[in-house]
């Protein structure tokens, strides 16, 4: 816990430098100008003060400008190492919590005496942790392709959308042990979007998730999708959880961004999920965006995605 206070502490040492050598270069600058302005009417030939004048006025803009570039740059750096602390620590929960289950499971089922109903359980809580932890690896494999700028290819094609919403909600559901139908789907059974199906379903499978996560344990979701007057497939996924702050709707989606609150501590997550939602819209062509109207009323996620005609002129463009 020291690390982190000092980590904590540390973030205003370059503010405060800052803010001290600031105005001493002010300082510095008024002197030196009045200095100058004095001598000015004091000689017969004001050429060589005039230039110096400048020239000080020119270096003294100069250095105010490196310190505040300074002072911005370093506090942003100790940000980020922040979160990249954060996120290890969540990495290193998310990856000993189900590997702690599995083994606890595997030495169970090592047991001779152990009846074959218990068996069969254990088996399918192990290949949950598996399921958990193999969608972990995604998570962090592919958020760190976006963010490096690596090429996700986009495999367009007609998808169905409420074949897949239900494809995820189920999954979703039985991966976060709810019961079926907690998920209530709203989406047209013949609504068809051109678009990349995997990277769809990806979104669509941690927004959910963060549904579940974020809402009470009987709390419903709600998917809804539909065209607006421009023919783009917008789709919701709202829940009645704990909702976001308004200064926070937009830095959600920010890598290893969490609120830092002890509801969301005590909930497993890295900061990743929603940056990878973030990227794939906008290399799917759409966006995302959040809203809430507060603390503990919920959160709506919406997804615009370009009309079907829209997204094929698109792909005729690239491959003429």
């Amino acid at each position: 816990m020291a690390p982190r206070r000092r980590n904590l502490r540390s973030i205003s040492t370059p503010i405060i430098l800052g803010a001290v050598s600031i105005p001493l270069s002010l300082a510095l600058l008024v002197g030196w100008t009045i200095l100058l302005a004095s001598n000015l009417t004091e000689s017969e030939d004001s050429t060589l003060d005039v230039w110096l004048l400048v020239a000080g006025t020119v270096s003294f803009v100069v250095v105010v400008t490196i310190l505040l570039l300074m002072s911005y740059y370093l506090a942003r750096e100790i940000l980020e190492v922040r979160r990249q602390d954060t996120f290890i620590d969540s990495v290193t929960h998310e990856l000993k919590s189900p590997l702690a289950s599995l083994k606890l499971c595997l030495e169970t089922m090592g047991r001779p005496d152990l009846p074959d109903g218990k068996r069969a359980e254990l088996h399918d809580m192990m290949l949950g942790d598996v399921e958990r932890l193999t969608a972990f690896i995604d998570d962090v494999l592919q958020s760190t392709r976006l963010a490096s700028g690596g090429s996700v290819g986009i495999n367009l094609s007609d998808v169905g959308l409420y074949e897949l919403v239900e494809r995820v909600a189920t999954s979703s559901s039985k991966r976060h042990a709810r019961p079926e139908g907690v998920v209530s789907i709203e989406v047209p059974e013949d609504m068809v979007v051109v678009t990349d199906e995997a990277a769809l379903e990806i979104v669509l499978k941690n927004l959910v998730d963060n549904a579940f996560k974020y809402s009470a344990k009987n709390a419903s979701v709600v998917v809804h999708a539909a065209r607006d007057e421009r023919g783009r497939a917008i789709l919701e996924v709202h829940d009645t959880g704990m909702g976001i702050e308004r200064r926070h709707l937009k830095r959600v989606f920010n890598r290893f961004f969490r609120v830092q609150k002890l509801a969301v501590r005590q909930r497993r997550g890295t900061g990743l999920g929603l940056f990878v939602v973030s990227a794939l819209v906008r290399n799917l062509g759409g966006r995302v965006e959040a809203e809430s109207e507060g603390e503990g009323k919920g959160t709506t996620m919406r997804i615009t995605l370009p009309a079907n005609d829209e997204i094929s002129a698109r792909a005729r463009g690239r491959r003429s």
